[in-house]
């Protein structure tokens, strides 16, 4: 330990006095980042402070709650422990907790998957608890692989480090495949019964190009998977949890490890990712020596005042808030909202600041159609994409108004004065990563102002029909047919929102429309098409896709040239190409529109931003993301789908600011996610293009004009982002 370390201590002192102190902010994450900055190899050296060892704790979800439910059941065994419980993942947060905690037995720390690379080889932890791995943040993280492939080197770093880890999680399966490390594999034998929602983030086997089948799935990918191509499949349990009893009381089970001997254990926590984030914690302490009747006494008192899954008592209101950053956590919280079958608010919030992402297309992804049925629900949409999630929640069905949690809480009390009792009816409030703070602070002052009696309470806005008078078909005609194209393999970025938009805008016109989904290795009778989509997948997936695609060439080929519309997102669009890129290879594309993919420099080199267009499809500006690699290069006469106007995006290249392409009646664009979602007049001039194909495969004369729709709430998602690209 030299002058660098001394330095670095000193650095990290005085700033975590300063923020403490003087700017009365945390001290989570600066003081360590200063200190790194002095001496990068700063965790080696603090790692000592740790005199038995050091858990790290990974995953996409959960990783807050069941790192600080392990520093519980550790200090409830008499441990003493070093604990980053505020949420600070990054290297810099763990150096912050490391420097400003007194010398204990135990680390028990929370990292972010991308930084294990960049924490696990100083500290060299005695284990590392890979809960699950989900798509999240992709504009920042990538595709999934790219995590397995860091954490993997990680562990690979640090050879004595014990992998435990969620064998019911194919895509953690694969990490404790190709690692080195000693693994121990827990995960549940028997199936929760759950609904299944539509997203499952591995559909192929992690060995082969099969896909993944299920004895039973919990969500999300988790379950009982097997592949019939290969020999991959869920490992054998070390900790296997049986007997589930899942209520309004809270999840119990019986784990039997790997001596046999049977454990029963309990959480109050009422959720079906509680029963994997006990079990993970069970394997861990039994791991580390950890008695489990301290893990239990821990789960038993374990009461969060974090924001995640945190309890309020507020105006008589039951109040629930947590948090949720991707379409699994968000779908498990709408289960929570849903089991509570009386009225209710629920407030929404989603931020796209750095930490969050700044691409938000996954709410597309999230199933906000279970909760359409449900009687007196009244609905808040907030955060800085407020608008972006009220028109999500309009095509799911459901009208909100945009506020934050003190609206909520007004609408309550509007509520109640035509119905006392709506005086205690539940509040739920769910979050995005920065959405949370702000949510939980005002929550955490009402709680200790005893109530929010200055609000000015609001009447609920009153249901608005979203169609648009007499329908144009008559009862019994034939639908416009939607073909939807390997919607199990080709959508990333919710691009399957695109198809919910068009289907929604039909039906809201009272025209018949059927949505045909063409998995992979079914048949597509594009005769019987009106309309074409096509999305973007995950590199391994989107190669198996246009085997499939390129099997189908001529029909493709034949429908376009006949006027099909055809929409094509992101790797969808390049394959229409003469050539696509997949990783760093070429391959050969379909050949439908003269273009051609490539990429010059490195992987590194993404087109990652928001984007601005001005198109010869819409009056108004059109919106979009953009994220991709290749560069796309247009054949002479291929027209753009736009041009980008806003300073930040980029479009098909580097160079020309041409964004996507036109031929015929084909849209393809680098614009994923919901591209149609704040751009109505693109999505109703594709549905114009299949009125006109319907009519003309059905003998029939097409309508001259679509009736027009009340977009209120599209346009004004649009021109937020216009503004705040401008």
């Amino acid at each position: 330990m030299g002058l660098r370390y001394t330095l670095a201590k000193s650095a990290g002192a005085v700033s975590t006095w300063g923020l403490r102190h003087v700017a009365h902010r945390p001290a989570a994450n600066l003081p360590g980042k200063i200190a790194l900055a002095i001496d990068p190899v700063l965790l080696d050296e603090l790692r000592g402070k740790c005199t038995a060892g050091s858990v790290i704790t990974v995953g996409t979800n959960g990783k807050t709650s069941t790192n600080n439910l392990l520093a519980d059941a550790f200090e409830a065994a008499g441990r003493t422990i070093i604990c980053n419980r505020t949420g600070a993942n990054l290297a810099a947060g763990i150096a912050s907790a490391l420097l400003q905690q007194p010398r204990a037995q135990w680390g028990v720390f929370e990292c972010d998957e991308l930084w294990l690379a960049h924490v696990l080889p100083h500290l060299r932890s005695n284990y590392v608890l890979l809960l699950n791995l989900f798509r999240d943040q992709l504009d920042r993280c990538g595709e999934i692989d790219r995590i397995q492939t860091s954490i993997i080197g990680a562990l690979a770093s640090s050879p004595d480090t014990v992998l435990v880890y969620n064998a019911d999680d194919p895509l953690c399966a694969r990490i404790a495949g190709e690692a080195p490390n000693r693994a121990i594999a827990f995960g549940l034998s028997e199936s929760m019964g759950l609904p299944q929602n539509t997203v499952a983030d591995a559909q192929m086997c992690q060995k082969c190009d099969g896909m993944i089948r299920y004895r039973f799935r919990q969500y999300g990918q988790l379950g009982d998977y097997y592949c019939e191509q290969c020999d991959f499949a869920r490992p054998t349990l070390d900790y296997a949890g049986a007997d589930l009893r899942l209520s309004a009381a809270g999840v119990a089970m019986n784990v039997t490890g790997p001596d046999g001997a049977v454990q029963a254990l309990s959480t109050p926590q009422a959720t079906p990712y509680a029963a994997y984030n006990v079990l993970a914690a069970y394997a861990l302490c039994q791991q580390a020596g950890v008695p489990a009747a301290d893990l239990q006494r821990a789960v038993s008192a374990f009461n969060p005042r974090n924001g995640r899954l945190q309890r309020y008592t507020i105006d008589g209101h039951p109040v629930l808030l947590n948090l949720a950053k991707n379409p699994t956590g968000f779908n498990q919280n709408l289960k929570i909202v849903e089991a509570d079958a009386d009225p209710k608010v629920v407030a929404f919030f989603i931020n796209d600041n750095v930490a969050d992402g700044r691409d938000i297309s996954w709410i597309w992804d999230i199933d906000f159609e279970e909760l359409a049925g449900q009687r007196d629900l009244h609905v808040i949409a907030g955060g800085s994409r407020a608008n972006d999630l009220q028109v999500r929640l309009k095509y799911a069905g459901i009208q909100a108004a945009i506020g934050d949690v003190a609206d909520a809480f007004a609408l309550a009390q509007g509520l109640a004065a035509d119905d006392p009792a709506w005086g205690d009816r539940g509040i739920y409030a769910i979050a995005n990563y920065t959405a949370l703070p702000p949510v939980h602070e005002a929550l955490n002052a009402m709680e200790a102002a005893g109530g929010v009696s200055n609000a000015a309470p609001k009447a609920p806005a009153a249901p608005r029909a979203q169609g648009a008078g007499d329908p144009l078909c008559a009862d019994g005609e034939a639908p416009v047919v939607i073909a939807h194209l390997m919607p199990d393999l080709l959508n990333l970025y919710g691009d399957g929102g695109n198809v919910r938009v068009l289907e929604q805008r039909l039906r809201w016109r009272g025209i018949p429309v059927e949505v045909r989904p063409i998995p992979y290795g079914a048949a597509a009778d594009l005769n019987a098409a009106d309309l074409v989509f096509m999305g973007g997948g995950p590199d391994r997936e989107q190669k198996l896709a246009s085997e499939q695609l390129l099997a189908m060439r001529d029909d493709l080929a034949a429908y376009v040239e006949a006027d099909g519309p055809l929409l094509a997102i992101c790797g969808g669009y390049q394959i229409l190409g003469n050539q696509w890129l997949w990783g760093d290879e070429l391959v050969e594309g379909l050949g439908i529109i003269d273009m051609e993919t490539r990429r010059p420099g490195t992987s590194a080199d993404r087109l990652i931003d928001n984007m601005v267009l001005q198109s010869p499809l819409a009056t108004h500006p059109v919106v979009g993301y953009e994220n991709h690699a290749g560069r796309t290069y247009l054949g002479a006469g291929v027209e753009g789908f736009g041009r980008i106007v806003s300073s930040c995006g980029h479009g098909n290249n580097d160079d020309d600011r041409v964004e996507g392409a036109r031929y015929k009646n084909v849209v393809g664009t680098y614009s994923h996610g919901p591209l149609l979602s704040k751009n109505p007049e693109v999505a109703d001039w594709l549905l114009a293009r299949a009125l006109e194909r319907r009519a003309a495969r059905l003998g029939q004369e097409a309508p001259a004009t679509l009736a027009p729709l009340r977009d209120d709430e599209e346009l004004a998602a649009n021109a937020h982002m216009v503004k705040r690209l401008s």
